[in-house]
């Protein structure tokens, strides 16, 4: 048997005034307008110390900006043996995900991976196999597993407040602009490894429990931009307890960003349920009487990066883990099967560990980006 390759495992130890140095892996949109601004609300655990990106201009706007260096791609490896370099953020396309978590693993870096965390599921379990050999945390960036709204939604659901859920039902739509990444077949495009995933882990959430049966419909779009991907996907899913989940999510369609959980006793509906800006209206209706709250506009990544870090530096486990990220990918996969088989599939058991609660709630407030570099809105 071949020796095991020897590890140099980041030791990040509390104290006072530690704080975890994150190279943040690609600088597109997501990462400029959301990833970048939230290390202002970090200060005390997180910082930024290191970026990648193989555009010139990048380098050198943003650079000087944030005051850290900026590393092109083919020196990725120099990044994750840099001394202040702890974690990493991947930002990249959903096809190099796997690539770039499996290679900071392999040198001693801890993971923070976009979602979707990777495009197979042979592909999730070697980042969690690769995390757990070199010692290090993996977590998915799973925001709305620290947001406010939607972790009362899950509480309030906890408590019987709609008595028993019975029905999930979610839309998420919006008009992609010609050329966008996510209509890129090679670089992971396609409307449910984007937006159907929220709406996928959100009933998954909710309902604290995993599907059992799942079924699908794709529009493929006649317009040049849906060339490669689909445009609009229809989707159910089955849970244990006959509960049921239904999402629709496009590329084609105006803006929508919604969901409601319907039990036997009321019902729970939240308005922008999944974007990053903007606020969030929460109505809760029992026998007719409604409860409104109106949640605030707040930051969403610095929560995961305080939380992130406080993880690595108590080394233990986070929530969301690479597990919550394979039991979404799983799920991705079988719908995507199911459309193309023209039928329901059944999913195997799946054994999942903790989910969501109240109390991975931080509240940071809301940060803007100054003007982006060489990115467009993926928005038409």
């Amino acid at each position: 048997m071949a020796a095991r390759k020897q590890v140099r495992v980041r030791t990040v130890r509390a104290g006072a005034g530690r704080q975890v140095g994150f190279a943040v892996v690609g600088l597109g949109h997501f990462a400029q307008s959301a990833v970048l601004p939230a290390f202002r609300n970090t200060r005390k655990a997180a910082r930024l110390v290191a970026m990648v990106s193989g555009d010139p201009r990048k380098h050198r706007v943003l650079g000087h900006r944030y005051e850290v260096p900026v590393f092109g791609y083919e020196q990725y490896d120099d990044v994750l043996r840099h001394p202040e370099v702890d974690a990493v953020y991947i930002t990249l396309p959903n096809s190099l995900h796997a690539e770039y978590a499996l290679r900071a693993a392999h040198a001693g870096c801890h993971v923070l991976c976009e979602k979707p965390m990777a495009m197979t599921e042979e592909q999730c379990h070697d980042m969690i196999r690769a995390a757990a050999e070199s010692d290090v945390r993996l977590m998915v960036a799973y925001r709305l597993h620290f947001e406010a709204a939607n972790l009362a939604a899950v509480e309030a659901l906890r408590r019987g407040r709609i008595g028993e859920p019975r029905l999930f039902s979610s839309s998420l739509s919006f008009q992609v602009a010609p050329h966008n990444i996510r209509v890129e077949l090679e670089a992971g495009g396609g409307v449910l490894w984007d937006v159907g995933i929220d709406c996928i882990n959100a009933a998954r959430s909710l309902f604290g429990a995993e599907p059992t049966e799942v079924s699908c419909f794709r529009a493929r779009g006649r317009e040049p931009r849906f060339a490669q991907t689909e445009e609009a996907v229809s989707a159910l899913l089955r849970f244990p307890e006959d509960r049921l989940a239904s999402f629709n999510v496009s590329f084609g369609a105006s803006q929508g960003n919604t969901y409601e959980v319907v039990g036997t006793k009321g019902s729970l509906r939240l308005e922008n349920a999944y974007d990053y800006e903007g606020r969030t209206e929460w109505e809760l209706r029992v026998k007719g009487r409604p409860t409104r709250r109106t949640f605030p506009e707040r930051d969403q990544i610095g929560p995961e990066l305080l939380y992130f870090s406080d993880c690595i530096l108590k080394a233990r486990e986070p929530e969301p883990d690479g597990w919550e990220g394979l039991a979404d990918v799983r799920i991705i996969r079988a719908l995507y099967e199911s459309a193309r088989l023209g039928r329901a599939l059944e999913l195997p058991a799946f054994a999942k560990g903790p989910r969501p609660t109240k109390a991975q709630a931080i509240s940071r407030r809301a940060v803007h980006a100054q003007e982006l570099v060489d990115v467009h809105s993926p928005l038409q």
